[in-house]
């Protein structure tokens, strides 16, 4: 049975895409920081017939990461699909504000640095060496529009998803050869806050037919 890993699943696209991979026999490993909510989505999986586990993790504490990206592994094997998709809902705050272009600094770039950068580099670099060995496997990351799109009021997140993007496409070219596809997703949509076009569901057929497909080194999907 394949493994698809999740991280940074939740309740809407995570656990849409989780459903999706699992249809198709995939079992599925879910990633976030509250196992108690991985616990529970988990379930829901389990009850439609799909195996599932959370295992907790935060991708700011890269060691952690690692941790569950190789507990997963000894559970349910080798992870032939990994979907790196943090959810910035509740980082951004007094302590991690949303930075306008002209207001940029130093100290506003290197939290979302951390946040996408570095745990996607950790992630992918704890899975690529096993599917390399195996000629075989699959990096789909997602992140917002401001990666590819020009939004200034998200000067400082743009800087640092507009970096794992272009590490992304780098991995798409380099990997073309050895069997690992790797895709970028940028989502320019307001998940679940419209009509059919912004359901999670509708948005996780994409990351079913890159996965399947694997002819598009990115997909933007926009629906503003």
């Amino acid at each position: 049975m394949p493994t698809i890993a999740i991280v940074g699943a939740g309740p809407g696209l995570g656990l849409s895409i989780a459903r999706r991979f699992g249809r198709e026999g995939f079992a599925v490993a879910l990633l976030s920081r509250n196992q108690a909510t991985l616990d529970d989505l988990a379930g829901q999986l389990t009850r439609d017939g799909i195996t599932a586990a959370g295992f907790a993790a935060d991708v700011l504490d890269r060691p952690s990461l690692v941790d569950a990206l190789t507990r997963v592994e000894a559970q349910l094997g080798p992870i032939d699909v990994l979907e790196y998709s943090p959810a910035p809902a509740g980082r951004q705050n007094a302590l991690n504000p949303i930075v306008e272009a002209l207001d940029v600094t130093v100290e506003s770039i290197q939290p979302e640095i951390e946040y996408y950068v570095y745990g996607a580099v950790t992630a992918i670099q704890h899975v690529l060496p096993g599917m390399l060995e195996r000629g075989t496997g699959t990096l789909l990351v997602t992140t917002g529009a401001s990666s590819a799109l020009v939004f200034p009021r998200m000067g400082n997140i743009g800087i640092a998803t507009a970096g794992l993007r272009n590490w992304v496409l780098a991995l798409n070219a380099s990997l073309a050869d050895k069997g690992v596809y790797a895709a970028h997703v940028p989502l320019a949509t307001f998940i679940g806050r419209g009509g059919p076009e912004t359901q999670p569901d509708t948005i996780a057929e994409i990351y079913w037919e890159l996965y399947t497909k694997r002819d598009q080194a990115e997909r933007l999907y926009s629906t503003l």
